[in-house]
Order: structure tokens, then C-alpha cells, then sequence
């Protein structure tokens, strides 16, 4: 099985030509990004709210302000997107001039997005996950994406399908605020089904357009022996996303679950015959949420950081053997300097082990709001998890980093192994 496949080749140098066509060699993808979430969720008063945090994190009035940090801290690519539920206002219907703005000043700040279409949720007139003709919806705005920005390479065609089919249609917590699996699996193959077709659909306007797609890793233990049956399911069904989207072959105990929460095999053998593979790297987000303890009574609950970075992600690796991307991961001060340090040995042992390692992320730019409660409550609870606070005045970790790129980027470059890709 050949590992390096175009656009990604392993070969003596990483060259990526940014929108002033000028050529860097070897260039490690340090990155950072700007949270936009935009769920709905339902008030204690019973009312539907869009939950939007670019809006409450003030970014819509101080996006520009924002984009000159990220110049600030020597980052070269930001993972961002435009509010898709403002953007795609009906079907060949779109407002861009928000975007328009937005991307005509990162290309002057030669800041290289990585665009993010969809990030938690759907525009009203498509409901939610559960809407089967949401997928080619989908597939037209990532082409009208493509076709207005032609210059635009890189993009996360849906962010954390795992964690949006889960929160919306099994916790019951987002969107259409659904809790069976049989809503999972609907949710999920929607999800993937919106995320290959968003894929092919840029392909066809950009064709050395390169996917990042970033997913949760989890990992699930087992507090007693009784469990671990389950706990062995749940292992296998946490890669479900990633296994639709990459056409990769599940277990018998996987596909008879989704074949029994309404998945058929028509839909099954669709996501088989559409790999896009070639194209992607695989984007694993860390937090110390991500790992869970299965209880005796089969409840889960949080287990803290078990594994680490290192070890779930290299299971994914042995998995789809694809270039990896470390895509997501913070915590709240005063743990924040420690944890980055952290994530970061980590991630670089595992480039050093052969890991075809490219890009490394710490999210967000700006603290973010409310992800205390998942986004379920509407408190205007500052979360202290970004590389500058609201008012814009750098947070310790964000000098940590700034620090880390300056004195990391010359010695990636350097290092003759590991993955380089050519745009």
C-alpha cells in the first residue's frame, strides 16, 4: 500500500505556493483558529436559539483586529470559515459579503485558511442533521466556495462529524436535539454523505485542493472486566466518521448496528465506492475530555487524560495511514502553558517515530464562551481558552507559543523526513 499519494509525496522537500506564488520549503503548518460554532439549541423559556461564537466573541466587529494577531504571533494558516447559516441563504442563493471581506484580507495578510464550511450546525431553511437532501445542499455551497475563491487549497469540508452527529442527535443537547442511535446514524451518514460530496464538488474547481479533516479522537476505558464488551464496541464505533469518510471497511458487530438504526446497505456500500483518500489529511483533536471511563452500570463519564495525544493518535494512524494533522486542543488557565508544552511533545515525538506529522494547532485565537456547558447554556461564561483574551491582550500560553513557532520553524524545515506536500 502506497502511504504518500499526490498531492502528498514523500520526497527531499515540502513546498507550498501561497497566493503571492512565492515558495517556502518545508513549511510545518503552525496554525491556530477562530471558533465558529453555530448550533441552535433551546432556551429554558423553550425558545430556538442560534448559538453563533464569532458573534459573541465580537469577531464580526473585530475580524480585522483579529487577523493582525495571528500575523502577531508568526502564524502562517487559520482554521476559518464563514457562518454557513448566514452564507447559504437558499438553494443558489448565497450572501458573501462578509466572506468576501474576511478573505480578501487574509490573502493581503498572506495568512493561508483553511477553510471551515460547516461547523456545528445547518441554515434554518435546511432544519438539521436529520434532513436527507441536506448532503447535495451541501456539495452546492462547497462548489460555490470553490468557484468564487478559486485560489483556496485547503479546506475542512465539516469539522468534527463525531462530535456534531453526537451532541445533536444522541445527547440531545444541539439542533434537532434528537437521542436514539437510530438518530445518530442518520445524523452520521448525512454528515459523511455532506462531507464527500463537499469533497468531490471543490475537487472539480480546484483539483490540487487538499482536505483536513478534523475529527475528535476518543478513546474509551474500562473501569471494570464486566465492561469491556462494551467498551469494545465503543472503541470501534469512535472511528465511524473517519471510516465513512475514508471508505475504510468496518467490523460485523459496526455494520450490523448501522444496518439496525436505519443505515442500508445501498447507503453502506456508497460511502465504499467514493474514496477520497488521496486528497486528505487526517486532523485529530485532543482535549482532556476526549478520553471516557465506562462504568460497571455501562454509564460513561469523563476519564481525564489517560492516553495522551501520542497514543490515540497513533491507533488512528495504524488505522488509515494518512498524513496527520494535530487539528484542535486547548484547556483553561492556569493549566493552559503546561498542557501546550505537553501536547507538543507529544505531537513531535510522534513526527520523530514516523508519523507523517504536518501542521500543528493550538484552538482557539480568542477565549471562547459557554463551551463549559457544551454550548447548551446561553450564560455568557468567558472560557479563558485562547492565545488572547476578549479584549484582545495576550494570555500567557499565547506568548508560550508564539515563543514555540519562533524557535521550532527553522528546524522543521530542516528535517528531511516525515511527509511534504507540493500545491
Amino acid at each position: 500500500m502506497k502511504l504518500y499519494s499526490s498531492p502528498l509525496e514523500h520526497n527531499s522537500g515540502y513546498k507550498h505556493t501561497n497566493v503571492e506564488n512565492e515558495v517556502m520549503e518545508n513549511n510545518f503548518m503552525f496554525c491556530t483558529g477562530i471558533e465558529n460554532s453555530y448550533p441552535t439549541i433551546q432556551l429554558p423559556d423553550g425558545k430556538i436559539k442560534r448559538v453563533d461564537e464569532m458573534e459573541k466573541t465580537g469577531h464580526y466587529h473585530r475580524w480585522q483586529e483579529d487577523f493582525l494577531l495571528v500575523k502577531e504571533m508568526g502564524i502562517d494558516f487559520l482554521r476559518y470559515g464563514p457562518p454557513y447559516y448566514k452564507t447559504h441563504c437558499g438553494p443558489g442563493r448565497y450572501d458573501w459579503n462578509f466572506t468576501d471581506e474576511s478573505f480578501r484580507y487574509l490573502r493581503q495578510l498572506k495568512i493561508t485558511p483553511i477553510v471551515d464550511l460547516c461547523h456545528f450546525g445547518v441554515p434554518d431553511w435546511l432544519e438539521n442533521f436529520q434532513n436527507p437532501d441536506w448532503p447535495s445542499y451541501f456539495a452546492e455551497y462547497a462548489k460555490a466556495i470553490a468557484n468564487r475563491f478559486p485560489y483556496i487549497e485547503l479546506y475542512t469540508p465539516i469539522n468534527e462529524i463525531f462530535i456534531a452527529a453526537t451532541y445533536s442527535a444522541l445527547n440531545g443537547w444541539w439542533n434537532e436535539r434528537m437521542a436514539t442511535e437510530e438518530a445518530f446514524v442518520t445524523a452520521l451518514k448525512n454528515l459523511c454523505k455532506a462531507n464527500v460530496l463537499a469533497m468531490k464538488a471543490i475537487l472539480k474547481v480546484q483539483p490540487k485542493a487538499t482536505f483536513i479533516q478534523s475529527e475528535s479522537s476518543e478513546y474509551f476505558h474500562a473501569e471494570h472486566p464486566c465492561c469491556l464488551g462494551y467498551v469494545r464496541f465503543l472503541n470501534e464505533k469512535r472511528f465511524l466518521s473517519l471510516d465513512l469518510t475514508y471508505g475504510f471497511p468496518v467490523s460485523v458487530d459496526i455494520y450490523e448496528y448501522l444496518l439496525e438504526n436505519g443505515m442500508t446497505k445501498q447507503e453502506y456500500s456508497w460511502f465504499r465506492n467514493n474514496d477520497v483518500t488521496g486528497k486528505c489529511i487526517m486532523g485529530n483533536d485532543y482535549y482532556a475530555t476526549n478520553e471516557h471511563l465506562v462504568h460497571m452500570d455501562f454509564s460513561v463519564t469523563p476519564a481525564g487524560e489517560i492516553f495522551g495525544y501520542y497514543v490515540i493518535t497513533h491507533q488512528y494512524f495504524s488505522r488509515y495511514r494518512l498524513p496527520v494533522m494535530h487539528t484542535e486542543t486547548n484547556i483553561a488557565e492556569p493549566y493552559a502553558d503546561g498542557w501546550l508544552k505537553k501536547e507538543w511533545a507529544n505531537a513531535y515525538r510522534l513526527k520523530q517515530d514516523g508519523v507523517p506529522l504536518v501542521g500543528f494547532t493550538w484552538y482557539s485565537l480568542l477565549d471562547q464562551m459557554d463551551w463549559d456547558s457544551a454550548l447548551t447554556q446561553d450564560s455568557g461564561n468567558v472560557n479563558p481558552l485562547g492565545l488572547f483574551d476578549l479584549n484582545r491582550k495576550i494570555r500567557p500560553v499565547g506568548v508560550t507559543y508564539k515563543n514555540l513557532i519562533c524557535g521550532w520553524k527553522d528546524m522543521l524545515r530542516k528535517e528531511s523526513y516525515g511527509p511534504h506536500i507540493n500545491y
